[in-house]
C-alpha cells in the first residue's frame, strides 16, 4: 500500500510470479506511488536491493519518503535501465516488474490531463517537463495525424469523424482544456451505436492522445529486449498491462522468446530433431493471471489489468530479439 492509501493492482500475483529470494536484486521500472516496491522491499532481507525507475516528478517526490539503504530511485524513462544498472555497477538483476500505464494517483489530479471527468490542462505528458503536450498535438496534427493516432492507438470505430470535429472546433478557438475536448468527442459521436456501452465516448480519445505523446507502445517494445539482457538466469520478469495493444506486445515478446527460432512457423518446420533445437532464453511461467472478483470490486480500475510472468533460462538470446533495441541506441 502506498503512502495515500492505494493498493497497486494484483500486488500478491506479482510477487508471487516474481519468486523472489532474501538476496535478489530487483527492477521496479514503473515506481508509481512506490506500491509494489514497499512490498518488494518487504520480502527482501538485509542484503537484497531494489532498483526503482519512474519519468513521473510525482513519483520522483513519493520515493523520496523511502528510506532504506537497499533502495534507490532514477527519474529516467524506463528504457534506460541498462545504463542505469551500468552505472550502479549491477552486472544483472534476479527480477524485473513493470505496471504499464498510468496509476491512480495520476488520473485523479486535474492537473496532469489525463482524465476527462475533471477540467484541467490538456497536458497528459506522464514527464511534464520534457516532450509534446497533448494540447500541442492537438492544435498542429493534421487530420490524417489525428485519425490515425485515435485508430492505431485507441481502436476508435469514429476516428475519422472525431478528427473532422477537432479539427473543425480548434478553428474557432484552441481546445486547451480536457473538458473542451471531451465535449468536442461526445458531439462527434453522437447518438451513434457503441459496443462499449458504459464507456465515456471520449474514453478511447483520451487513451490514443496519451500513448502517443508518451510513446508508450515504442518505449515497452524496446525495453522488452533490454530488460531481457540485464535478467541473471533463473531471474523473473513480471509484466502488468491494462489495455489490448501493450499486452499485445508483451504476449509476442514473451511468445517469441520462449519458442525455438523465435516461434517462426517456416522454421519450426525444418528438419531437425529436438535436441538440435536452439534453447530459448525465456521459459513461461503459468498462465496470463486477471484481477479476482473481490479486487475488482475494491478497484474498479483494475478490471482490465493482465499480468504474464516469464523465467530467463541460461540459453543465450537470438540476435533477433535484441534487434530493436540495438536500432534504438543507433
Amino acid at each position: 500500500m502506498t503512502d495515500d492509501g492505494h493498493v497497486p493492482v494484483l500486488l500478491h500475483e506479482a510477487l508471487a510470479g516474481l519468486c523472489l529470494k532474501p538476496n535478489a536484486s530487483v527492477v521496479d521500472a514503473t515506481f508509481g506511488r512506490g506500491g509494489h516496491s514497499r512490498a518488494i522491499l518487504a520480502t527482501l532481507g538485509p542484503h537484497g536491493r531494489l532498483v526503482a525507475l519512474d519519468r513521473d516528478p510525482a513519483a520522483a517526490a513519493s520515493a523520496a519518503s523511502v528510506r532504506d539503504p537497499r533502495f534507490s530511485f532514477h527519474r529516467v524513462w524506463f528504457s534506460q535501465l541498462r545504463e542505469v544498472l551500468a552505472a550502479g555497477a549491477i552486472d544483472g538483476v534476479d527480477g524485473i516488474l513493470l505496471d504499464l500505464g498510468i496509476s491512480s494517483p495520476q488520473i485523479d489530479d486535474a492537473q496532469r490531463g489525463f482524465s476527462f471527468r475533471a477540467d484541467g490542462p490538456l497536458d497528459m505528458r506522464m514527464d511534464p517537463t520534457r516532450g509534446e503536450s497533448a494540447a500541442d498535438f492537438v492544435a498542429r496534427a493534421t487530420p490524417r495525424d489525428l485519425t490515425e493516432v485515435l485508430r492505431d492507438y485507441g481502436e476508435e470505430r469514429f476516428a475519422q469523424s472525431i478528427a473532422g470535429a477537432i479539427v473543425a472546433a480548434r478553428a474557432v478557438a484552441p481546445i486547451a482544456r480536457t473538458r473542451q475536448l471531451a465535449a468536442v468527442v461526445a458531439q462527434a459521436v453522437g447518438a451513434r451505436p457503441r459496443r462499449d456501452w458504459n464507456q465515456d465516448p471520449a474514453t478511447r480519445t483520451f487513451q490514443a492522445i496519451r500513448i502517443y505523446v508518451n510513446r508508450e507502445l515504442a518505449e515497452l517494445a524496446v525495453t522488452l529486449p533490454r530488460a531481457l539482457s540485464v535478467l541473471n538466469p533463473g531471474g523473473r520478469m513480471a509484466v502488468i498491462s491494462f489495455h489490448s495493444l501493450e499486452d499485445r506486445i508483451v504476449k509476442r515478446f514473451f511468445a517469441s522468446a520462449s519458442q525455438p527460432f523465435g516461434g517462426d512457423p517456416r522454421l519450426a518446420r525444418l528438419p531437425l530433431r529436438t535436441d538440435a533445437l536452439p534453447g530459448t532464453p525465456l521459459a513461461l511461467v503459468g498462465r496470463a493471471q486477471k484481477p479476482g472478483e473481490a479486487e475488482i470490486a475494491a478497484n474498479p480500475r483494475a478490471r482490465s489489468a493482465v499480468l504474464r510472468v516469464a523465467r530467463r533460462t541460461a540459453d543465450d538470446i537470438p540476435r533477433q530479439l535484441l534487434d530493436a533495441a540495438a536500432m534504438e541506441d543507433a
